[in-house]
């Protein structure tokens, strides 16, 4: 490809493009085997038959299962800091910093938001059938959708001096305040558990995370709604790979065009020089030069080409390959082409 390259930014954004649109289509496959297994997942009620399920089960576990039950603290409960009525299994405190950052790119000041803090404090607890089954919860903390109520919320707002505001316009930062958000998951709560679930030795039933890598929930939504998340997060993955692969199919038509322009650039070139040769060699003799126009260039050979679009004829062609920009030296209009002036 004499003479031809990719630019920089196209050869950047077809990375970009490709890299992401792989990496969407991976957690697009991703989200679809979650969909699958949830779809395939058998939904169990919460009641003593499990137990005699599990015993005719090879190694007492069921790999991955549906199942639905109240909150219920398998001990002493959480209180809520704030507010003593609150009492639940989970609880996470976080303080969030919210600020405006100065953009130079947008020349505005933008909202932004960092966490400063976070504690989580858990107890265990149990999920608890309609017949008061019990089933043991382990590692809440690794389960996806696990949304806690907020029983707590409250925002500091921070006042400034006036040399505080004058500093923020070099710093580009102005802080606004600060967020104390105390979330909780109450006893009593309704959850969806998904997972891996076990009869011990003990004889008691526990869920858990899947050891074969499934997606580990617990949510307060119902199954349902569950999947439908998982429908819509697969949805966006898949539109994002399809979007991202067809901006790096525009890239590489954008470059095909290029280069189809190039090379037809370079036989017209190819063209012209032949034609042109093919003219300088039919050159009349010096004493027969008399009548022939000559080059305002050189003033030594005769014109033979035409310049379009303007169409003067000027020059020849050696003192228009010269010319250090592609302008007409008589009307100064940009070339567009040349064309071989053939004389009679």
């Amino acid at each position: 490809m004499e003479g031809f390259s990719v630019t920089i930014s196209e050869a950047a954004c077809l990375g970009v493009s490709l890299a992401l649109s792989g990496f969407s289509f991976y957690l697009y496959k991703k989200s679809r085997t979650t969909i699958d297994k949830l779809n395939n997942a058998p939904r169990l009620t919460i009641d003593k038959k499990l137990k005699d399920i599990l015993k005719v089960t090879p190694g007492a576990c069921l790999r991955y299962v549906v199942i639905e039950g109240g909150v219920k603290p398998a001990g002493k409960p959480l209180i809520s800091w704030y507010n003593k009525e609150n009492v639940g299994v989970l609880r996470r405190f976080m303080v969030k910093e919210h600020r405006l950052l100065w953009n130079g790119f947008l020349r505005t000041w933008t909202d932004n938001e960092r966490l400063l803090h976070e504690n989580i404090e858990a107890v265990p607890f149990l999920l608890v059938g309609l017949d008061n089954t019990e089933i043991r919860v382990l590692s809440p903390l690794q389960a996806a959708g696990l949304d806690m109520e907020v029983t707590y919320e409250k925002f500091h707002q921070i006042s400034h001096s006036l040399g505080d505001l004058m500093g923020q316009y070099f710093t580009g930062e102005k802080p606004k305040g600060q967020l104390e958000i105390e979330e909780m998951l109450k006893v009593g709560t309704n959850l969806t558990g998904v997972g891996e679930l076990n009869l011990d030795t003990d004889g008691t039933l526990s869920l858990r995370p899947p050891s074969n890598g499934s997606q580990y929930f617990l949510t307060p939504a119902d199954f349902d709604t569950l999947q439908g998340e998982n429908e819509d997060i697969a949805f966006w993955w898949k539109v994002l790979a399809i979007t991202s692969a067809l901006a790096g199919a525009a890239i590489i038509f954008w470059a095909g065009l290029r280069y189809y322009r190039h090379l037809k650039a370079l036989r017209e070139q190819e063209w012209e020089r032949r034609e042109f040769n093919r003219l300088q060699n039919n050159v009349p003799d010096q004493d027969n030069l008399q009548d022939v126009a000559m080059c305002v260039i050189c003033l030594s050979q005769p014109r033979n080409c035409v310049l379009l679009d303007c169409g003067h004829v000027c020059c020849c062609h050696t003192c228009y390959q010269a010319l250090p920009q592609q302008y007409c030296p008589i009307c100064r209009q940009r070339i567009v082409r040349v064309l071989p002036l053939y004389q009679v």
